[in-house]
C-alpha cells in the first residue's frame, strides 16, 4: 500500500494516511517526541497540507524504518504469544518478523530439541546468543526470542542495548492452556508442566521485568495486544527522547 507522509513547514509534525484520493487523514504520527502510527478520529484544527513539505514513501516498511531506530524484541515464557503477536506486530508496522528459534535451527542445521539432546543447554545458549547478536544488527524488524534468551546475562545486555525489549507477560493458567496445544517444548517433558511453568515464572519473571516495556497478554484478542504494544512503544520512545525514563510498563 502506498503511504504518504505529510510534514508541516516547521518540521514539528508528520501526518500519515493511505494514499487514496479523497480519503480523509485517518492516522497520524508526531515527529516529536516520537512518530508512531495511531488512530485519529478528528483533529480540532483540520488539515491543510497544500504548500507543506510532502514526502512519499513506497510502503509501511519505509515509514516504520523512519520512525523505529532499532529492532523490537519480544521476550517471555513459552506460550506468551511471542510468535503469533510478533507476526501481527510486524505486519501492522510493515516490517519483517523474525523468529530467533527458527534462525538458530537454520544456523545449526538441526532442531532445538536435537541441539539440547546432543550438546546440552549451555551449548544451545551460546549459539542462541551469537544468532541474536547477528539479528540485532539487521535492519529494523520484530524479533521473537526463546523463553530463556533474556535470562542469559550477555544475551540480555545485547537485547537491551541494541533493541527495544517487550515482555509479553501472562498468568500461569493462560500459559498452561496454550502450551498444551503443542508437544515440542523440551523443558516441559521433564515433569509436570504446571509445576515446571510455575517454577519458571518464579525464576524468570523478576528478570523479564528488566525489559523496557511490559504488556499483559491475558486472553485479550491479539490485535488488542498489538495496539497496546504500539502505545507502550510510543510512551517509551517519548520518555527516552526527553530523558525522563527508560521503561514503560
Amino acid at each position: 500500500m502506498m503511504a504518504i507522509v505529510y510534514r508541516d513547514m516547521t518540521g514539528e509534525r508528520t501526518y500519515f494516511r493511505p494514499a487514496h484520493r479523497g480519503q480523509h487523514l485517518r492516522h497520524y504520527a508526531r515527529v516529536r517526541p516520537w512518530p508512531i502510527i495511531t488512530s485519529l478520529s478528528a483533529h480540532p484544527h483540520g488539515f491543510n497540507v497544500r504548500g507543506a513539505g510532502l514526502k512519499v514513501v513506497d510502503s509501511m516498511a519505509e515509514f516504520s524504518a523512519a520512525v523505529l531506530d532499532r529492532p523490537v524484541v519480544l521476550i517471555g515464557l513459552m506460550g506468551a504469544g511471542k510468535s503469533t503477536i510478533g507476526r501481527r506486530l510486524g505486519a501492522r508496522l510493515g516490517i519483517p518478523f523474525v523468529d530467533a528459534d527458527v534462525e538458530i535451527e537454520k544456523a545449526a542445521g538441526s532442531s532445538i530439541e536435537d541441539i539440547f539432546a546432543a550438546h546440552g543447554e549451555q551449548a544451545f545458549r551460546d549459539g542462541e546468543r551469537r544468532v541474536i547478536a547477528r539479528l540485532l544488527k539487521d535492519p529494523v524488524h520484530v524479533l521473537a526470542t526463546g523463553g530463556g534468551a533474556f535470562i542469559e546475562p550477555e544475551t540480555r545486555e545485547l537485547i537491551r542495548g541494541s533493541g527495544i525489549s517487550v515482555w509479553l507477560r501472562a498468568e500461569l493458567d493462560v500459559l498452561l492452556r496454550r502450551v498444551k496445544r503443542r508437544n515440542d517444548r523440551p523443558l516441559l517433558r521433564e515433569g509436570d508442566p504446571q509445576e515446571i511453568l510455575r517454577q519458571l515464572m518464579d525464576d524468570r519473571y523478576p528478570i523479564y521485568a528488566e525489559a523496557h516495556i511490559t504488556v499483559d497478554t491475558a486472553d485479550a484478542p491479539h490485535e488488542t495486544v498489538v495496539r497496546e504494544i504500539l502505545q507502550k512503544l510510543e510512551e517509551f520512545r517519548a520518555a527516552t527522547t526527553t530523558g525522563v525514563a527508560d521503561k514503560a510498563t
